[in-house]
């Protein structure tokens, strides 16, 4: 059995890379007993997300986590007994070389992006041997089928969530932290959590001129920040922006565990990058996904092959909502259309909350993604142990 594992980690888009990474490594240590070293490159980055992490210090443990700057020159180290590099990061020369010297290889694991399109199931677990050393490289790729390596779920996570919508005064401790009460019967609570190029003013243009009270809270960030420059005029002294139907409050930046129970919490949940979209799953609440844009649109691709799995078990006006209002929201449609995708989204949100419920559950059936890495990289190891009876793990 695989005792110590290295995970490296850059992080490019702010929050998604570290956000996947971090969960991993503290899944790994917590629910299968992992020495879990984790090499991320933006001390601060990971602070966000995990506010326990020192940004001024190399080496710490973290939630079990032993927390490591990457950094250059990078040090001299004995790697572990596996070795992730997460989203094609590319490790550094000296450990890789490191890897190769060692009596044993490590299973080595290049953890990709998540995607919904065909041809993942096909890569999942592929070797890919080194040109020069005595190592090979397996492609590991997250999904939304058993033939892929599934989505990042904590034991327990369902049972959290569930005590949670179930304790009235749980949730009234958690609104009164953003100065709120409980939710009127009539109100609409919405998470926005986005790039900065989504179409967030003129949502709220829409928000305001309805006839539903509507609250929406954004964490930190590019779209708040736009949000705050064309409505700044109507800032409250509380710091809430009010106009016609709808408020609207920058919140600050949360943890992991407290941005579950953000979306747990409300009743639409707009997301963005992979780790935010993923906990929507989990939420089991109606959500719009910002994707990360590519070049040459192909981030639309891989949208698209997600909403034709997603929509698939929707009745046709549903999943037309659905889709109609996600286009948008990502600039394939115009955003004149706005108005009307939030209006049909809206209007089907019962079924569509139903079928969020349903599709959580189908997912959470699979194998969890740290657990399914573990199975591999153990089953990897018997077959190097097997070619090379004469060296021990």
């Amino acid at each position: 059995m695989t005792r110590h594992w290295d995970i490296f980690c850059k992080v490019v888009d702010n929050f998604g890379d570290i956000g996947v990474a971090w969960r991993l490594a503290r899944m790994l240590a917590s629910e299968h007993g992992i020495e879990v070293r984790l090499w991320v490159d933006d001390l601060a980055a990971l602070s966000r997300i995990w506010p326990a992490t020192s940004t001024g210090m190399k080496q710490q443990r973290v939630a079990g986590v032993d927390v490591r700057l990457w950094s250059k020159p990078f040090p001299a180290t004995v790697p572990g007994d596996v070795v992730i590099e997460t989203f094609q990061c590319a490790l550094p020369d000296s450990f890789v070389i490191a890897m190769a010297a060692k009596p044993v290889a490590p299973c080595w694991i290049n953890l990709d992006y998540l995607s919904a399109e065909d041809w993942v199931a096909g890569c999942h677990r592929l070797p890919s041997p080194h040109p020069r050393l005595p190592l090979t490289k397996h492609f590991y790729f997250p999904g939304f089928d058993p033939n892929t390596g599934g989505l990042l779920h904590e034991r327990g996570l369902e049972d959290q969530r569930l005590a949670f919508v179930d304790d009235a005064s749980a949730q009234a401790a958690f609104w009164a932290q953003h100065g709120l009460g409980l939710p009127q019967d009539d109100e609409l609570r919405v998470s926005l959590f986005c790039y900065g190029d989504a179409p967030v003013p003129e949502l709220f243009e829409i928000w305001a001129a309805g006839k539903t009270p509507l609250t929406a809270l954004v964490p930190e960030g590019a779209a708040a920040e736009r949000m705050r420059a064309r409505l700044a005029s109507g800032t409250s002294a509380a710091g809430w922006i009010e106009r016609g139907a709808a408020r609207f409050k920058v919140i600050p930046f949360t943890d992991q565990v407290g941005f579950d129970r953000l979306l747990w919490a409300c009743d639409v949940n707009f997301v963005r990058g992979e780790d935010s979209f993923v906990r929507a799953h989990w939420a089991r609440r109606p959500f719009v996904w910002n994707i990360y844009p590519q070049g040459e649109n192909t981030h639309w691709i891989k949208m698209h092959a997600f909403l034709d799995r997603y929509t698939a078990d929707l009745d046709d006006a549903h999943a037309d909502a659905v889709r109609h209002l996600w286009r948008v929201w990502n600039g394939i449609v115009r955003p004149a259309e706005l108005q009307q995708a939030w209006e049909d989204f809206i209007a089907g949100r019962g079924a569509i909350a139903r079928h969020a419920e349903r599709w959580a559950a189908r997912l959470a059936e699979q194998d969890d993604l740290a657990t399914g890495l573990v199975n591999f990289c153990a089953g990897v190891g018997k077959c190097r142990v097997t070619q090379e009876p004469g060296i021990s793990p």
